[in-house]
């Protein structure tokens, strides 16, 4: 069980890594993948402030893993929760949402409470 739970937690970091480059990079493509579509009149700022909040959350998460911080990794994972749990409201009151685009989402609030929950639970506290 150790070695499934590293192994997904360094994946969720490395896929927000990716989309956090993804919304740096091509920002309306991410927009639309992301499950909304606005007018933004050719400023990206919004997505440059998603980008580097979903990349910088997936660093935290590998360095922190691999640095063998699994304690302090759960508790940024239950903590950032939070993001997918907005997200997936914003998705959802937007008015021509498309269901599919919530799945990921909802996939990634249950990974931060599972990861986060199991990386603290067996972890002694030191």
């Amino acid at each position: 069980m150790k070695t499934l739970f590293h192994y997904l937690t360094l994946l969720a970091g490395l896929l927000l890594i990716f989309i956090g480059m993804r919304f740096l990079v091509v920002p309306m493509t991410a927009e639309l993948d992301f499950g909304i579509h606005t007018n933004t009149g050719g400023d990206f700022s919004f997505h440059y402030i998603k980008g580097i909040r979903d990349l910088f959350s997936g660093l935290a998460i590998v360095l922190l893993l691999l640095t063998k911080e699994r304690r302090a990794t759960g508790f940024l994972l239950l903590a950032g929760s939070l993001v997918p749990m907005v997200d997936f409201s914003v998705i959802l009151s937007h008015p021509d949402y498309v269901t599919a685009r919530l799945y990921p989402h909802a996939i990634a609030i249950v990974l931060c409470l599972m990861l986060g929950a199991y990386h603290i639970l067996t972890t002694a506290k030191s």
